[in-house]
């Protein structure tokens, strides 16, 4: 992939849309936090994630814009429209970032490098704006090319990748992996040479899906495999618009109709689109095209958004000479629909799908009294079992402990994937075949060597670790609660079992199971 990125580019909209030169120092801000800015104004110490009080006291000279993702849309097309003209098969992935594929350009410019040269010339000839070129195998590895200026030599796009910080999986636009890049750094794994070295079955096993998508970036690849379902041809949108559109409020509605009527018709396949296909017509038989690839599948309102972008940007930058007069849609690459699986609570409309939840919920307390419907609240405890209660819907969501304390003798992570709710007798003996006890010291009389499971026939012991013992109750007579927990992993790969076992009593019991 060839890649052309345009540096602060919301900076460079804003800026452009202001008549002010990128001498003054400027930053574009959400939520009253700085999201990008200008070179100028960082060599004040202006930084993205920055307070915009902060930043204005900083550099009190600093011009604030706030963020317009249509503004950086319209003003970006301009620079798709200059690259389009050297290389064919333009991708938008988001206003400041264009791809193609580069061996076309490369075959005809002689070499990657002098395609670079000529489409860095041809932006700022044709845009005014500057841009640095990357190419490698993959769009994640050529971004990153980009913003270094570097052309990647074929097949070695993970060794450029290595060295890099993890903190390069988290790209503008793309999904907000704040939190994994955290744990990846507590777990010591600080580049994405040494977070690609950990198999990926191990990344699946110990993280989420989008865990797995960042491990397979990390490893030079694409982040889904390229096992692409080809669209059924029936799934374009077509729309004839009488009177023709020449307006952007117009346009607007219009984006609208069309992302709510492809969207049904994909998700009638089970499928969802990761890269779409905008196209128009004018009255004077102009045909229009743009391809936007998304990092994510796409959602009813994420649809309408490019629609109306792309739109916005043709209608304002003087693309067609007449009004258009027919619009369609056509998906250019879809994956299955669960990949779009989303939350409950926040789905598409994150208030609406609240409310509409919260009036279903109290519609069956309503039919089946208040504890029906439930929600668990996590606090502290030293068991899985012990830290999540069930509070009925609608009642305010207190703790039940404070998460936050000490408490000793609980559990290390990581937490156990299923809890049962009744414990499943058990019996851990040693190598002679004696079952094995926990002394009044919490220690354990001989290494567990097999367990057996509910009247099983036992099945041996690979690794274990524990006990933890836990005092609970103790000033409650005659009564004391006293016990001690076991870790252990049964059986050889690929059918081994990971177990929490509890002595209580001078009986084993199964807690829970480990994924």
């Amino acid at each position: 992939m060839l890649v052309v990125w345009c540096p602060d580019w919301p900076v460079v909209a804003a800026a452009s849309g202001a008549g002010l030169s990128l001498t003054v120092p400027m930053a574009v801000v959400v939520a009253n936090r700085v999201v990008a800015s200008s070179a100028v104004a960082r060599r004040e110490g202006i930084r993205r994630g920055m307070r915009r009080r902060e930043a204005q006291g900083r550099c009190p000279e600093l011009v604030v814009f706030e963020d317009d993702p249509v503004r950086d849309a319209r003003c970006f097309e301009a620079v798709a429209a200059a690259v389009e003209e050297l290389a064919v098969g333009v991708e938008i992935v988001r206003p400041g970032l264009v791809a193609v594929p580069a061996r076309g350009p490369a075959g005809y410019f002689g070499s990657e490098e002098a395609a670079a040269e000529q489409l860095v010339d041809q932006v700022a000839g044709r845009a005014e704006v500057e841009c640095q070129v990357g190419v490698a195998d993959g769009l994640f590895a050529a971004t990153l090319a980009a913003h270094r200026g570097l052309v990647v030599e074929p097949g070695t796009s993970p060794a450029f990748l290595a060295p890099l910080a993890v903190n390069e999986l988290q790209q503008p636009g793309g999904p907000d992996r704040t939190e994994l890049i955290d744990l990846l750094r507590r777990l010591g794994l600080r580049t994405l040479g040494a977070f690609a070295g950990i198999t990926e079955r191990d990344v699946a096993t110990r993280f989420d899906a989008e865990a797995v998508r960042a491990h397979r970036l990390a490893r030079g690849l694409d982040e889904r495999p390229p096992s692409r379902r080809r669209p059924p041809p029936d799934l374009s949108i077509t729309a004839e618009l009488d009177p023709p559109v020449d307006r952007v409020d117009a346009a607007a509605f219009v984006a609208k109709s069309l992302a709510d009527r492809l969207h049904a018709g994909l998700a009638a396949h089970g499928l969802a689109c990761t890269r779409l296909g905008i196209y128009a017509r004018s009255e004077r038989d102009e045909e229009l095209g743009r391809v936007w690839r998304c990092a994510e599948p796409l959602t009813p309102n994420g649809i309408a958004d490019r629609v109306r972008w792309q739109l916005d940007g043709w209608l304002r930058t003087g693309g067609p000479t007449a009004a258009l007069q027919r619009l369609w849609l056509e998906p250019e690459e879809v994956v299955e629909g669960r990949a779009l699986q989303l939350d409950l609570w926040r789905g598409e409309g994150h208030a609406e799908a609240g409310e509409r939840a919260s009036r279903a919920m109290v519609r069956v307390q309503g039919l089946l009294g208040p504890e029906a419907v439930c929600t668990p609240v996590l606090g502290g405890g030293r068991d899985p079992i012990d830290r999540v209660r069930l509070v009925p819907w609608g009642e305010e969501l207190m703790p039940s402990a404070e998460p936050g304390l000490p408490w000793p003798g609980r559990l290390p992570e990581p937490s156990p994937a299923v809890v049962f709710p009744e414990p499943v007798p058990a019996v851990v003996l040693d190598e002679s075949g004696k079952p094995v006890l926990v002394t009044d010291r919490d220690l354990l009389t001989a290494k567990p060597a097999q367990v057996g499971i509910n009247g099983g026939a036992p099945r041996p012991v690979t690794a274990w670790a524990g006990p933890w013992p836990s005092d609970e109750h103790w000033w409650d007579q005659p009564r004391p609660r006293s016990r001690a927990r076991l870790q252990v992993l049964l059986g050889h790969e690929p059918s081994q079992t990971a177990l929490l076992l509890a002595y209580e009593e001078n009986t084993w019991t199964i807690q829970a199971h480990y994924d």
